[in-house]
C-alpha cells in the first residue's frame, strides 16, 4: 500500500488524478529495480502483458509527460520522430542499438569529460549527455 501512496502522491503533484489506470501505470514504470527504458508503444504493450489491462495510448501518452514535465521521467530523442522515456533522471550517457532499438546506460567511466570549447552567448551549460549509436559491425561476419 505505502507504493501506491507514493505513486498517488507522485499523480497528484503533476497535477493528474490518480485514477486506478494512472496507478498502474506508475506501477509499471517505477515498480522495478532497474532503470526503465521505453516508449510509449513499449509502455502499453507492457502493461498489457504484466497487468493484463488494456489502458488507451491517450491515457498513457498524458500520463507519462505530464510525468515528465515535473521531473520524474526523462525523455531522450532518438530522431525527429523516435523518443525514449528513462526512469532514470539522473544526467547520464546511453548507447542506442540501432539493430535491436535498445536504449542502454552508460556507466559514466565509459565516457571521458565532454570538453565543450564553445558555448551560446548569454547561456551556461547545465548539463552534458552524449548519446552513442552503435550497429552491428557486418563486415566481421562471414
Amino acid at each position: 500500500m505505502t507504493k501506491n501512496f507514493n505513486f498517488i502522491e507522485k499523480l497528484r503533484e503533476t497535477g493528474l488524478r490518480p485514477t486506478k489506470q494512472r496507478v498502474k501505470i506508475c506501477e509499471v514504470l517505477f515498480n522495478r529495480d532497474k532503470t526503465f527504458h521505453f516508449t510509449i508503444n513499449d509502455l502499453v504493450k507492457k502493461i498489457s502483458e504484466e497487468l493484463n489491462e488494456k489502458i488507451s495510448l491517450a491515457t498513457v501518452y498524458n500520463t507519462v509527460h505530464a510525468l515528465k514535465k515535473k521531473g520524474y521521467l526523462k525523455e531522450i530523442s532518438i530522431n525527429s520522430d523516435k523518443s525514449y522515456f528513462d526512469t532514470n533522471t539522473t544526467v547520464h550517457h546511453h548507447f542506442y542499438d540501432e539493430d535491436t532499438h535498445q536504449l542502454i546506460d552508460c556507466d559514466e567511466h565509459e565516457i571521458e569529460n565532454v570538453n565543450v570549447k564553445n558555448n551560446i552567448t548569454g547561456k551556461k551549460i547545465n548539463s552534458v549527455e552524449v548519446l552513442v549509436r552503435v550497429a552491428s559491425d557486418n563486415q566481421n561476419q562471414n
